[in-house]
Order: structure tokens, then sequence, then C-alpha cells
């Protein structure tokens, strides 16, 4: 852990300390994520963020994803529509 004493400039910036930095492998234009519980800051960056956030919510998917049904649905119903499009037309030629 580290643990270093930075000062807040006039206009609120802070600046993460180099240390901190190289220990979370963050660098320039990196996005970071600040949390506040009133008392204290966490910086987290996106990538671990959202990592942790798919760890939670995948205890909640079960086998396939909703979204996977629906799409082989879709294209299943497509299939069956193009194939009564083709029936159609070959018993209504154009002439």
């Amino acid at each position: 852990m580290l643990i270093e004493r930075i000062t807040m400039a006039p206009d609120g910036r802070i600046v993460i300390p180099a240390a901190a930095r190289r220990e979370n492998n963050w660098g320039p234009g990196q996005s970071l994520i600040v949390e506040s519980d009133g008392t204290s800051l966490l910086i987290r960056s996106d990538d671990d963020v959202l990592r942790e956030t798919q760890d939670y919510f995948r205890q909640f998917a079960a086998g396939a994803s909703e979204v996977d049904a629906l799409i082989a649905e879709r294209r299943t119903e497509a299939a069956r529509d193009e194939a009564e499009a083709r029936d159609w037309l070959a018993r209504n030629p154009r002439d």
C-alpha cells in the first residue's frame, strides 16, 4: 500500500503521485473513475470498474444469454419469412 501526502492546487486539481501511477499501471490519457463516500476518494481505472461490474452481473446469467436467444429466434423467423416469400413468388410469377 502506498501512502503519500499531496496538495490540492487552487483550482481543485490534484496530481496522482508517480509511484501510485506506476503501481496501478496508469498512463497519460487513461480514463479513471473517482468514487466518493463523503470522507474519502477511491480512484480506479475504467477497465477495473468494468471487469468488477461484469463479474458481479455474471452471477445472474444462467446458461445462454437472452440476447443470443433473441438473435437465434430472429434468424429463424427471417429464414421462415424468406422461404414464404420464395414460395409466393414461385406461385405468382411476374409477367
